[in-house]
């Protein structure tokens, strides 16, 4: 389907796309068709436009036709008198799917899940000389609006961690506008100069070839033959030193010169941007990606910096040293002002708003992932009612190999959340190209696992420091609109949660053992639907019953994101026995959660309970015989007066009798029960009175986690 047709002097270009309908009736409705509209704009020489038989205007609005991930076949027929022709792109995929031959240049784009700006640019030869030809428009989301969910997007995630958005070697671009203050690192400095930099070198040629000068003066000594024309400061000397022919007298010899203060400037600055510059190319260089072409042009383009710097001009001019005051000339004057706007955008930060110069991010589907990730860690932080103080970012930007910035990954990406210095939960961004997890005792002994998000809550009312852990997977992808018009998940997306809870273990080195780690895993993606149809979606439900699922998540849909943060909420004020309950064992295999605990009354050793350092617990005469021994792991001792305070963990039970127990001087041979106890942990600060009156006999109570606080005294 033929969806673009360009009519050029030198040549006629076609641009198809065979899903196209499909494409756009899917954009359509994932983002509104009153969304779906780009800009367009192209260089001279162009007789006619037509997007789908429809003719459009330069520098307009109408219909997007370029959407990610879609292929786009480009044919350009030329005229007879164009003898060469290539496709104008830094990247070198770009440029070897495109071939010349028999006067036809023919190639295909997919711009994968890059949105923005972007351009087709052809380079050509007619009368040898050469041309170029730029067309530029808009790529959009299929599945999310590039003007308001993108934007969304790259703020949330600029506020969180300044310049991660930002990337290089994109088919895509976005526009920025200068900051007064701000970082200025070298990929800012970049994108900056490449754009500016033809105007930066005709400005300083234009400046050499006719430079502002100054007058000055300069003192010399010269006998009287050799003074054209005497001042009239001289004319006392000269009628005392009449009769002195060899007499010097001081004379000030004013001409012109090129030291200027804004000569001295654009000296620095031409030096300052020619070596970055050179530093830059290098490092572009060693990238793969980088086409020949784009390395020709930065090899010419520094050549002229170079010879700009070491022009014959600069030799009479001085060193900078500073601009005391402002200078109109480096303000207003031709040539001055362009060099001296230039330098002082190189020396600003940015912001993604409208304006003149170009930047490139990362692709959508990884700028989803991060955004996923924050939107993850304030959900937490908002359900446990938490400040920023307590939330402890121990994962910062890292540079990469060609000056962009990178998310730490692992163990090394952890986000601490604490109240009141307790730790409560914790987040990982875990894209760890290993077989080791990244996260401590976690491994995959299989094959490689990748999960996006990785929540682990910290729990202490079954043992102490233990962590329950839960997989979360942002994917940019959608497979379908169901019959009640909700988006679904991709298929392989939620089976790949299933590899992931299957294939991570918890590995206990002190033994050895390997043992289930993962509860649950859950997909994130950019779906639409309403709520009440997302919760009776199949891909919902599944969260409830197998605890794999999935949550539509995008930027703006405030309903939709409600259910992710009640699940969330569910997770982190559930007790973990109720959590480890739901968890489907394996057929044959019964889950035992060691929730019960017995809470006795201690009537000796009171002091060793106060003091945490009991280490066993003797019962009377009468144990109740309700009370099941089998299942029981923990006692709470009741002190009376006080209450509760202390968990133990019951190591293991035995019976002894009386005499062995030294509870009573006299011979005896009654049988007694004798709990073997290790602290476990605090339930509470301070003793927590129980009502005797719910106890059995006044002295016992068998409960669980989940139930001890209905005994408390009201």
């Amino acid at each position: 389907m033929e969806i673009l047709t360009i009519e050029h002097e030198d040549f006629k270009m076609l641009v198809e796309c065979n899903k196209f309908s499909h494409i756009s009736q899917n954009a359509g409705k994932n983002v509104g068709k009153e969304n779906l509209l780009s800009f367009y704009s192209w260089s001279d020489g162009v007789k006619s436009v037509k997007i789908s038989d429809n003719e459009i205007e330069n520098n307009t609005k109408s219909d997007a036709i370029f959407f990610d991930n879609a292929d786009y076949p480009i044919w350009i027929e030329f005229n007879q008198d164009v003898k060469d022709a290539a496709f104008g792109s830094m990247l070198r995929a770009d440029s070897e799917n495109f071939t010349f031959r028999h006067g036809i240049l023919a190639g295909f784009l997919n711009y994968g899940n890059e949105i923005g700006r972007s351009e087709i640019i052809v380079d050509y030869q007619k009368d040898k000389q050469k041309k170029r030809f730029t067309f530029t428009f808009e790529v959009l989301s299929q599945k999310l609006d590039y003007h308001s969910h993108w934007k969304k997007i790259i703020h949330d995630i600029e506020n969180e961690y300044r310049l991660l958005s930002l990337d290089y070697l994109r088919r895509t671009y976005h526009s920025f506008s200068p900051d007064s203050q701000g970082d200025t690192p070298e990929l800012i400095w970049w994108n900056i100069f490449n754009g500016e930099q033809q105007k930066f070198i005709n400005a300083c040629k234009n400046i050499i070839e006719r430079p502002r000068r100054k007058f000055t003066g300069e003192n010399t000594y010269k006998r009287i033959d050799q003074i054209r024309r005497i001042p009239q400061n001289l004319e006392n000397l000269l009628a005392e030193h009449r009769t002195n022919s060899a007499y010097l007298y001081c004379v000030e010899n004013q001409f012109h010169t090129n030291d200027t203060t804004e000569n001295r400037f654009l000296k620095h600055a031409i030096k300052t941007i020619s070596k970055k510059y050179d530093n830059l190319k290098k490092q572009i260089e060693t990238n793969e990606k980088v086409s020949d072409n784009f390395k020709a042009e930065l090899q010419s383009t520094s050549k002229v910096l170079d010879r700009l710097a070491k022009n014959p001009f600069f030799r009479t001019v001085g060193n900078f040293t500073g601009i005391n005051q402002e200078s109109l000339i480096l303000q207003r004057a031709f040539g001055y002002s362009q060099v001296y706007k230039t330098y002082n955008l190189l020396k600003r930060a940015y912001s993604l708003n409208d304006g003149l110069y170009r930047l490139q991010t990362k692709d959508i589907a990884t700028l989803y992932e991060i955004w996923c990730f924050i939107e993850v860690s304030h959900i937490i932080k908002d359900q446990l009612h938490i400040t920023d103080d307590d939330v402890e970012h121990r994962n910062r930007p890292e540079l990469s190999g060609l000056f962009t910035w990178e998310l730490d990954k692992g163990s090394q990406s952890k986000i601490l959340f604490k109240k009141d210095g307790v730790e409560l939960a914790e987040l990982y961004y875990n894209s760890e190209q290993s077989q080791t997890i990244g996260l401590e005792n976690l491994e995959s002994p299989t094959t490689i696992q990748k999960p996006d998000i990785v929540l682990q809550l910290v729990k202490t009312d079954i043992t102490e420091g233990k962590k329950l852990t839960y997989l979360f997977d942002a994917k940019y992808r959608i497979d379908h609109r169901d019959k009640n018009n909700v988006d679904t998940p991709p298929e392989d997306a939620i089976n790949q949660m299933h590899r992931y809870r299957d294939a991570i273990y918890y590995r206990n080195y002190d033994q050895n053992a390997l043992k289930k780690e993962v509860i649950g895993g859950y997909i994130l993606f950019p779906g639409n639907g309403e709520k009440a149809k997302v919760q009776v979606s199949k891909f919902y439900e599944t969260i409830s019953k197998v605890n794999i699922g999935a949550f539509p998540l995008r930027p703006g849909d405030v309903e939709n994101r409600v259910l992710l943060e009640d699940f969330v909420s569910r997770l982190l004020q559930s007790p973990s026995a109720s959590i480890i309950e739901k968890v489907i064992p394996q057929k044959g295999t019964f889950l035992e959660t060691g929730n019960r605990v017995l809470i006795g009354i201690a009537k000796r050793n009171e002091d060793l309970f106060l003091n945490r350092t009991a280490s066993i617990y003797y019962t009377g005469a009468k144990f109740p015989t309700t009370i099941a021994l089998d299942g029981l792991h923990f006692f709470a001792p009741y002190i009376k007066g006080k209450g509760i305070r202390d968990i133990y963990q019951i190591m293991r039970i035995r019976t002894i009798t009386s005499k062995e127990a030294h509870q009573s001087d006299e011979p005896g041979d009654d049988l007694r029960l004798a709990f073997h106890l290790k602290f476990h942990h605090a339930i509470a600060d301070d003793f927590v009175k129980i009502d005797p009156k719910k106890m059995i006999d006044y002295a016992f109570a068998d409960t669980t986690f989940e139930k001890w606080q209905t005994l408390i005294l009201r």
